[in-house]
């Protein structure tokens, strides 16, 4: 069965601000190999474990609609308290059971939720729902951000950023085994589509005040789990990862802009005649 995280409101609301989105340029990549074997326009795009949306919207202007899904009534109450864009609505489902007729999609993508579903159901209902010459698109980045900040020592820096992804690993979930990456070879191996592409380490740099990283990080899964396992240890190594990263950047405000860099691994695969 799928794991059930990020449901609370509180939760729902840290992950619609802090939740950082693939780039355009990534985006584009999906929407040109979707395209590969269809000439008319791109009806129908699913995106499953869609949270609060953020990647939802990044579909909307390649496609006639859009529809966001997720497990959670609070991440789909987040994504539909921002829409905006007419062509995109939002349905409250599990991913191993969708809700589309056999063949009636284009395209079906996963941004950092694929590794929480029950994986070979999902690939049997993402088959079963894709038209032929459909798409899918399963994409993540992993957990050990780095950070950059001028004149500052880079290795000093990301020094102290390793010693906080340590200590939430103790946190981290059995489902997702040593490395979620992993989870993403096996299902791209099991995949018996022969037009099929696996890209890793897709680095994405992006500028943001450091208490975003801080609210970023804290949005994980693992962060979470302490946090519900010990309050005063979660909140106390925050702070205190915080307070040095200023230290060794010279600043006195968390509102600082920092360099975020987030290396992607994904893979995109079409479905045969």
């Amino acid at each position: 069965m799928a794991h059930r995280l990020f449901e609370g409101k509180e939760h729902a609301c840290s992950y619609r601000k802090y939740r950082i989105p693939p780039s355009d340029h990534l985006i584009q990549h999906v929407i040109d190999f979707a395209r590969k074997q269809e000439d008319g326009p791109l009806e129908l795009a699913v995106d499953v474990g869609c949270g609060s949306g953020q990647g939802t919207v990044q579909l909307a202007k390649h496609f006639v609609s859009v529809v966001g899904t997720d497990i959670s009534p609070a991440q789909i109450q987040e994504a539909l308290e921002h829409a905006k864009e007419p062509n995109i609505t939002y349905r409250q489902c599990v991913a191993e059971e969708l809700p589309f007729a056999d063949g009636s999609v284009d395209l079906i993508t996963a941004m950092s939720a694929f590794h929480w579903f029950d994986r070979p159901r999902f690939l049997q209902e993402a088959h079963r729902v894709l038209k032929p010459h459909g798409c899918l698109a399963l994409l993540n980045y992993t957990v050990e951000m780095d950070l950059s900040y001028p004149d500052c020592c880079l290795q000093s820096l990301n020094q102290v950023c390793k010693e906080f992804y340590a200590a939430l690993h103790p946190y981290r979930s059995p489902h997702l085994g040593a490395s979620s990456i992993e989870l993403y070879r096996e299902a791209y191996s099991s995949i018996p589509y022969a037009n099929k592409e696996w890209h890793e380490s897709v680095c994405v740099r992006r500028a943001m005040p450091l208490c975003s990283y801080m609210g970023l990080v804290e949005s994980f899964s693992s962060y979470q789990a302490m946090l519900r396992d010990d309050p005063q240890k979660a909140t106390g190594l925050s702070q205190d990862i915080c307070q040095r990263l200023m230290s060794i950047m010279k600043v006195t405000s968390v509102e600082t802009q920092v360099m975020v860099g987030v290396k992607y691994f994904y893979l995109l695969a079409m479905k045969d005649l």
